[in-house]
């Protein structure tokens, strides 16, 4: 039997496409425990990003390219007042807001809000939100926002929502850290009284049901510095064999409980296998929401700051930019990997996301968004 107890290192080249016969394997947390730094000298930053790419994909990278750090300067008191004498003036000084709330970490912002309260007895967020409409007002309380509070309302909304509601899940679901979904999850339930597996249970169904449900428990395996060739060669067969009615839970419990390293291995060999992307297989084998869930996952699954990249140049497009998305995606990459996606948008798209986002994005809200991109990328 093969299983995911008490793999050996191998260090040869994988073995060929025999077939074999999926053991569901022990799940463990996801994530992986590395820092990124860099000793090179001489670089651009586009360049040193660039040399980070194949980390930043992985949870090893997240909270190391940030645009957004913690202010070193910070004075709870004087970000205080300087909020006060914003919206307490003849005219609601945006500039201001803006400022503070960009520059400071969510940690700090929520150091500012606990200190609003006491110094005025009045909350922070009900008194800008009196102040502010449109735009401006929706980025500024997702800033305030705890990230939990703010995942927790999107995923609701998500849920509730008539329409498509697959594109936001997964992003949440699957991009986020195991501690930050548990949090998230333990919000919801305290927010709206209800389990978010309920919900899922309640507006969902089929393969979509069971992949939500497997990605809110947030089993998936560490990542491992043993590469097991054997299970990534089972999975591959697994997958190959998984064609038929009554199948679709293999494809649930494979890209749902490895590691996004393994996977990667797995999405590899199995193209090599079959002359084929896993994706093509995913378009043919499934329809619907289900297939769009699917496909955004093995998009996380091989590059999640591409996945974003992508997201935000979709955002972008038309008429009228997807404010929502651009202001979820900002802010909440913002601490973790906001550096390597604009390398990504920069890399497939020819142009910086900082320009994109100047020449798409209109109003109040504006500079904002520019600041928590930060900067062009030459």
């Amino acid at each position: 039997m093969l299983g995911h107890t008490g793999a050996s290192t191998h260090t040869g080249a994988p073995p060929g496409c025999d077939d074999t016969h999926l053991t569901p394997s022990t799940s463990g947390e996801a994530g992986c425990t590395m820092s990124v730094t860099s000793g090179k000298t001489g670089l651009s930053l586009t360049q040193e990003i660039l040399s980070h790419l194949g980390l930043a994909k992985k949870t090893a990278a997240w909270g190391t390219l940030g645009t957004l750090r913690t202010f070193l300067s910070f004075s709870v008191d004087k970000d205080v007042q300087r909020l006060l004498r914003a919206i307490a003036g003849q005219g609601v000084d945006r500039a201001a807001i803006a400022d503070v709330l960009t520059n400071r970490s969510r940690e700090q912002r929520q150091l500012i809000s606990r200190a609003f309260q006491e110094r005025t007895q009045q909350d922070l967020l009900q008194s800008l939100q009196a102040a502010l409409s449109g735009n401006f007002e929706r980025i500024v309380v997702a800033l305030l926002r705890p990230a939990a509070h703010f995942d927790a309302q999107e995923l609701r909304t998500a849920l509730k929502d008539s329409g498509s509601a697959e594109d936001v899940v997964v992003e949440i679901l699957a991009t986020r850290t195991p501690p930050q979904l548990q949090e998230c999850l333990a919000v919801y339930k305290h927010d709206f009284q209800v389990e978010a597996e309920e919900d899922i249970k309640s507006e969902t169904s089929g393969t979509l049901q069971n992949l939500f449900l497997a990605l809110a428990k947030g089993g998936r395996e560490s990542c491992s510095e043993i590469i097991d060739y054997n299970l990534t060669e089972q999975d591959v067969q697994a997958l190959k064999q998984a064609e038929g009615p009554g199948t679709e839970g293999t494809w649930v419990l494979i890209l749902t409980q490895r590691n996004p390293e393994h996977l990667v291995r797995v999405f590899d060999q199995y193209q090599r296998c079959t002359g084929r992307e896993l994706e093509h297989t995913v378009r043919n084998r499934f329809h619907g929401d289900a297939q769009m869930a699917l496909l955004s996952l093995a998009s996380v699954i091989r590059n999640t700051a591409l996945y974003f990249a992508d997201k935000l140049h979709q955002a972008l497009q038309g008429t009228e930019p997807n404010y929502k998305v651009l202001m979820r995606i900002l802010i909440s990459r913002s601490e973790t990997d906001l550096l390597s996606i604009r390398a990504e948008f920069k890399k497939k798209f020819g142009k910086s996301l900082y320009s994109s986002l100047q020449d798409a994005v209109k109003g109040d809200c504006r500079p904002a968004l520019l600041a928590l991109c930060r900067a062009e990328d030459l």
